[in-house]
C-alpha cells in the first residue's frame, strides 16, 4: 500500500485544514502531534499508554537507531513498528539534524565540522577536526564511543528503508542560524542535491518520502526551497534554522503559500502550545518535538487555561513547595491516566524522592496534553470554530 493524504475540511478563515494520512500500518488523523521515540521508545511512556491516550504515530531517529541497535537488527524483527511493539504508523527523520547537533554542530566544545573547501580550513587551529561535510555526505564520530561513521543521502535512505517506517525524510544539510545569506544559499544548494539523491535511492513504495525545506531566515531562499521540494516530493517537511518565533511563523507562511495544498506538511522539531496553533493556522498538518518528555523528566508539566497561559508557557514545576499538600490533579481539565488517578501532592513526593514513577506520570500527562490538544484543534476545524479555540488558549 502506498501512503496517501486527503484533506477532509478546510477552515474558511485561515489555512488550517483537517485531513488523514493513510499508511500500511494505519491512518493518521491530522492535525496531530507526533510523540518522539528517538531510540525506539517514547521516554518514560510505554506503547500501551500511547495508544490509550490517542497517539496515532511515533517518530524515531535514524542516527540513533543506526548506531544502536542497528537497522539490520530492526529489519529482522519486522521493522520499527513491530520492534517497539507499537503496531501503528511510524516516522523516521533522516539523521541530518543529529549529525549536526551531536557531532559536527558542537563547535566550541572541542568538536568542529569541516566542509570540503580549502577556504574554510584553519591550519593554525591545533584541534583535530573529526567530522567532515563533503559533497558525498557527512563523516562523523559517534557520540557513544567515538567510532567513525558516514551518512550519505543513499545510506540514510537505506537505513530508513530497513527500519521500515511509514513516513521517512530525505537527507539534508542543516544550515546554522549564524550563517549569512551566501552561506545559507550554499547549504541550500547542497541540500537540494542531496534530496534528489535521496529520492533516487528510495525504492520502497510503501513509504512516503518527505522532502525538507531550508533557506534559513531568508524569504527568497525559503520560497525557492519550497518550490523545489514541492516539484520533487509528495510530502513536505519544514526544517532548517529560524531566528525567532516571529521568523518561524514567517517561514511557515512563506512555505505553505507556494506549495501544493494537497500534500501533507510536517513541521520538524516544534511542540510548544502556541506554535501548534500558529502552525496549524498556517497549514501545517503534523508536528514532532521531544519537549513533553524532556520537560517531564525535569518536573515540569503542562497546564491548560486559565492557569496555563502565554506568560508561564502553559507549564509549571511539580518541585515547587506549594504542591506538597495539593490534592488536585496535575491539570483539572485533563483526562489522562495520571490526572484521573494521582494528585499533585503524591507526584511531588515521587519527584522529590527521585522515584522513577514520577517520570512516567508527568511524561504521560505531557504527551497526552499535546496529542489531545491537536485532536481538539482538529475537531474545531471540522466544526468551523478554530479561531475561537485559538483565542481561548492564546488570549
Amino acid at each position: 500500500m502506498k501512503p496517501s493524504y486527503k484533506i477532509l475540511q478546510k477552515d474558511k478563515k485561515t489555512k488550517a485544514r483537517a485531513g488523514i494520512i493513510s499508511t500500511p500500518n494505519g491512518d493518521i488523523e491530522t492535525p496531530i502531534f507526533v510523540p518522539v521515540g528517538t531510540q525506539g521508545t517514547v521516554k518514560a511512556v510505554d506503547p500501551k499508554q500511547l495508544r490509550e491516550m490517542g497517539a496515532e504515530v511515533v517518530l524515531a531517529n535514524t542516527y540513533h537507531l543506526h548506531l544502536r541497535p542497528g537497522e539490520d537488527l530492526i529489519k529482522k524483527f519486522g521493522g520499527l513498528s513491530k520492534f517497539m511493539s507499537w503496531n501503528g504508523p511510524t516516522m523516521t527523520d533522516s539523521g541530518g539534524f543529529q549529525v549536526f547537533s551531536l557531532g559536527v554542530g558542537k563547535e566550541g566544545g572541542g568538536v568542529k565540522f569541516l566542509r570540503d573547501d580549502p577556504k574554510e580550513r584553519n591550519t593554525d587551529d591545533p584541534k583535530p577536526r573529526l567530522n567532515k561535510i563533503t559533497e558525498e555526505g557527512v563523516t562523523f564520530q559517534s557520540h557513544l564511543d567515538g567510532s567513525t561513521h558516514k551518512l550519505t543521502p543513499e545510506s540514510s535512505i537505506d537505513i530508513q528503508e530497513k527500519i521500515g517506517a511509514d513516513l521517512i525524510v530525505s537527507f539534508d544539510d542543516l544550515e546554522s542560524p549564524k550563517y549569512d545569506y551566501e552561506e545559507t544559499k550554499k547549504s541550500l544548494e547542497m541540500t537540494n542535491r542531496w534530496e534528489i539523491r535521496s529520492k533516487n535511492a528510495h525504492k520502497r513504495k510503501d513509504q512516503l518520502l518527505y522532502g525538507v525545506t531550508h533557506g534559513g531566515p531568508f524569504r527568497d531562499l525559503r520560497e525557492e526551497s519550497a518550490r523545489f521540494v514541492d516539484e520533487n516530493f509528495d510530502a513536505i517537511a519544514l526544517g532548517g534554522a529560524h531566528l525567532s518565533k516571529t521568523n518561524l511563523y514567517e517561514v511557515v507562511d512563506w512555505t505553505t503559500d507556494v506549495v501544493t495544498s494537497e500534500k501533507p506538511r510536517h513541521l520538524l522539531g516544534i511542540g510548544e502550545v502556541d506554535d501548534l496553533f500558529e502552525g496549524v493556522e498556517r497549514g501545517v498538518d503534523t508536528f514532532d518535538c521531544v519537549i513533553p518528555t524532556r520537560i517531564g523528566r525535569t518536573g515540569f508539566f503542562f497546564i491548560s487555561p486559565p492557569s496555563g497561559n502565554m506568560k508561564n508557557r502553559f507549564r509549571t514545576d511539580i518541585d515547587k513547595p506549594q504542591f506538597v499538600k495539593d490534592m488536585k490533579p496535575l491539570d483539572p481539565n485533563c483526562s489522562c491516566y495520571t490526572c484521573q488517578n494521582f494528585t499533585r501532592g503524591y507526584i511531588h513526593h515521587l519527584f522529590r524522592a527521585k522515584e522513577l514513577l514520577s517520570y512516567n506520570l508527568i511524561s504521560l500527562h505531557n504527551v497526552h496534553f499535546l496529542v489531545n490538544l491537536t485532536k481538539d484543534i482538529r475537531k474545531s476545524i471540522l466544526e468551523g470554530n478554530f479561531k475561537e479555540l485559538k483565542k481561548k488558549w492564546l488570549m
